[in-house]
């Protein structure tokens, strides 16, 4: 799988993981290294239902340190000086430390937004309405359900509205096209890419929105049984729950991406449709830069790229 960056594509592989961007000058710029697995030191972190949150938070590391790299590309035109604190931590820390800070920030921020936008607003925004207008528990637990789900398709539709996450979104759909036309064993060309769709069932849309359905499911299962004394335990045992859910959907995710049957169907439909704001058709210029990343990531092992 991959992640559609600044001009660019992040792919993964079993062995390698590729960013490929096109620079200013319209180059191909590749950048391929082996890929290292937390699960190959610490073996428990492979095992089903807990190796899904460890693998969501190390697919944003490297996610945000390969946008970071796209990024680099295209400087913002800045002229004004550095700030006190940027002369500090350049003059204090050396490059490579530097930026495992910055990753290391920008995840924790990343992190922090979602939960909060997705799981923490919701919460809030029900209790305060609570106050106004008695709820029963099941009341309260549908509300909070359709606020979260509200809140998940109003952000992904205005994103998508931005015109430059709008040109990211068109690489989402040329790594989508490249994988596609990978796993039905056509060779990797523009033409037979072109063809290809451009909605995954294993797209991280997909995986996100399963993450909020069963935030919900879950949610109302343990508020049926137990009534929080206020909203701060509520919040505090949603966080807790996050990684469970996390896991679980991470199983499902693989389930699917391995299986097409009526069953898989039905649960990627809803995922598939949100991609309609999160992908868009790309130009032969950014299904080369996917043909490209994909073909830095395929293994030489054959079969070692089955699911």
């Amino acid at each position: 799988g991959g992640q559609a960056l600044i001009e660019g594509i992040y792919m993964r592989g079993p062995d390698k993981q590729s960013i490929v961007v096109r620079d200013q000058d319209g180059q191909l710029v590749v950048k391929t290294e082996e890929l290292k697995l937390t699960k190959e030191h610490y073996p428990i972190l492979g095992i089903p239902f807990i190796r899904g949150a460890f693998a969501f938070i190390g697919t944003m590391v490297e996610g945000v340190k390969a946008l970071m790299y796209s990024a680099d590309f295209y400087p913002e035109e800045d002229m004004s000086e550095p700030s006190k604190l940027d002369q500090w931590l350049e003059k204090h820390l050396d490059s490579k430390k530097l930026d495992n800070l910055v990753v290391g920030f920008a995840t924790v921020v990343a992190v922090a937004f979602s939960v909060g936008l997705f799981f923490l607003l919701p919460t809030v925004i029900t209790s305060l309405l609570k106050l106004l207008i008695p709820m029963s528990v099941l009341g309260q637990n549908l509300v909070e359900g359709v606020i979260r789900v509200v809140i998940f398709l109003g952000y992904l539709i205005l994103v998508s509205r931005m015109k430059d996450i709008r040109r990211v979104f068109s690489y989402h759909g040329a790594e989508h096209k490249t994988i596609f036309c990978y796993e039905r064993g056509l060779e990797l060309t523009v033409e037979n890419v072109r063809k290809m769709p451009r909605h995954h069932p294993r797209c991280g849309t997909s995986f996100l929105f399963v993450v909020i359905i069963l935030a919900i499911l879950c949610y109302s299962v343990l508020f049926s049984f137990f009534t929080p004394p206020n909203v701060l335990v509520r919040i505090l045992l949603q966080l807790v729950l996050i990684p469970v859910v996390v896991g679980i959907a991470y199983e499902i995710n693989r389930y699917v991406g391995r299986h097409d049957n009526l069953v898989t169907r039905i649960v990627t439909a809803p995922g598939l449709w949100l991609q309609n704001f999160t992908t868009f058709e790309p130009d032969d210029s950014m299904i080369e830069v996917g043909i490209e990343s994909l073909k830095q990531v395929i293994p030489e092992e054959k079969g070692k790229d089955k699911w």
